[in-house]
């Protein structure tokens, strides 16, 4: 279905009322030539003192609140309905100066990529590195598409999806050694191997949409979604998704495009208390079909 509603609620819980420092919320799906924004609403509850919206570095939209008032929950709740039209999966030709690896990005583009492109993480006994180069074929040049699809396809069949409820993203050496993470760690795990073969990659946040019938036996739904954009001369920036093994946008919906998990976090921002005032989080995601989503509310009034 091209139109699909997203219900995002976050509520903060607390033992006595506290007061809030500034939060930052990037919840806005990021439009593009395959999704746009049709509708938006974020209700923010106590209401907010300020409320203004900014575009970051990468160009995602953040919402930044401010605080007066003391209460016991926060709670953030976003409703969006975007037009979902995802691209199909990306086809190089042998002209194509990407067709093959190793490739050269156009002198013009490099410096704007080279932060993509850096490795950010630790590899001392170059284990990661190694994994990388065991996509490559050792008789001659690798077709491109065979790098991204089978490291996508790998870490889809290698490693063990598990939620983790500890706050970041673990180093990819740990998913490595445990093949196990979230989809966070997957996505930075194969950005950082793309980095160490030289190809540009980026982290990206958003949403999974799960059709009811779930025949894709998709993992990740239910909370925030992660996956990798890899640039392309003459491609762009194309979307895999190693934990359900998708190549394209399908069933994919971007908030945030960024260089690091840290720069792309859903909602992030502070209380002024107690440490122990802090209770717990609760989360609820839900993304369907506009039309399924206007059949429930017909439903709720008959």
């Amino acid at each position: 279905m091209p139109l699909l509603t997203i219900h995002h609620k976050t509520e903060y819980r607390y033992a006595h009322p506290v007061a809030f420092g500034e939060h930052r919320i990037m919840l806005r799906p990021r439009d593009g030539h395959d999704l746009r924004m049709l509708n938006g609403k974020l209700e923010i509850t106590p209401e907010p003192l300020s409320l203004r919206w900014i575009h970051d570095v990468f160009g995602n939209s953040v919402a930044i609140a401010t605080f007066d008032e003391h209460a016991r929950k926060l709670t953030f709740i976003s409703t969006a309905t975007i037009e979902h039209l995802p691209s199909d999966e990306f086809a190089l030709t042998a002209d194509d100066k990407a067709y093959f690896y190793p490739f050269l990005y156009d002198a013009e583009e490099l410096p704007d990529l080279q932060e993509f492109i850096r490795p950010q993480y630790g590899d001392p006994d170059g284990e990661l590195a190694a994994w990388a180069r065991g996509f490559l074929d050792p008789q001659g040049r690798t077709p491109t598409v065979n790098i991204l699809t089978g490291m996508t396809l790998g870490i889809r069949k290698q490693f063990a999806y598990r939620k983790r409820y500890e706050h970041g993203t673990q180093h990819p050496l740990d998913t490595l050694q445990t093949k196990s993470g979230t989809c966070r760690d997957f996505a930075l795990f194969m950005i950082e191997a793309l980095r160490r073969l030289g190809i540009a990659a980026r982290f990206v946040s958003g949403y999974l949409f799960i059709h009811g019938d779930r025949e894709h036996n998709y993992v990740g739904g239910g909370s925030t979604h992660a996956w990798v954009q890899v640039y392309l001369p003459a491609a762009g920036w194309i979307e895999f998704d190693p934990t359900n093994g998708i190549i394209g946008s399908k069933d994919l919906i971007r908030v945030a495009v960024a260089r690091d998990p840290r720069q792309a976090v859903p909602l992030h921002g502070t209380y002024m208390g107690s440490a122990d005032a802090f209770l717990g989080m609760d989360v609820s995601i839900n993304v369907v079909s506009a039309g399924d989503d206007v059949a429930a509310a017909l439903a709720e009034k008959v």
